[in-house]
């Protein structure tokens, strides 16, 4: 190299574009380990927050079953609590009218309202009064009708009527 216009440099065994080659794999290399260990990381995340939401779905779902269960048993205490309710309206109504129907000859001493039946006793004037005056309006009423007389002191008679509703009986039936 006597003719060479430049001096000669010493050649090094790892030049500096095989550092800058190896750099750059080093770098890229760990991107890649540092890519899969976040992944690695947010997969078991993922996974952790899944079994919690699981969880939380039972849980939301057992408590929802829960709710459902007692709105069937709300919604079945108010369909009794209206049926208790129009019943009590009914038996005052009916009671209401059973006095209005029992006219001011006759007295009544008793009166047992059932749910199919009604027991009235009391005074009456005569047998003719209690007839025309009060069975007459019960017949139209009950399908059964009994009534039993019994002669008072004072020449009035005392009275027992039993009355009855059949459920699959139209026909209105009177026996003294």
């Amino acid at each position: 190299m006597k003719h060479s216009l430049i001096t000669p440099r010493a050649k090094k065994v790892i030049s500096g574009e095989l550092k800058l080659a190896v750099f750059f794999f080093m770098v890229s290399i760990a991107m890649v380990v540092g890519t899969y260990v976040f992944l690695s990381y947010k997969t078991y995340e993922f996974k952790s927050q899944h079994a919690t939401i699981g969880t939380r779905i039972e849980k939301l779902n057992e408590n929802t079953r829960s709710v459902e269960i007692n709105i069937k048993n709300v919604e079945i205490a108010v369909g009794t609590h209206e049926n208790i309710a129009t019943n009590n309206i009914v038996m005052r109504d009916s009671i209401r009218n059973l006095f209005d129907l029992v006219p001011d000859k006759i007295t009544l001493t008793r009166a047992e309202l059932g749910e199919k039946s009604l027991v009235l006793s009391g005074i009456t004037p005569s047998k003719e009064t209690y007839e025309f005056l009060l069975q007459a309006p019960l017949r139209s009423i009950f399908h059964r009708t009994y009534t039993s007389y019994y002669p008072d002191k004072n020449g009035w008679y005392r009275f027992t009527s039993t009355n009855y509703l059949d459920d699959d009986s139209t026909e209105v039936e009177v026996i003294e």
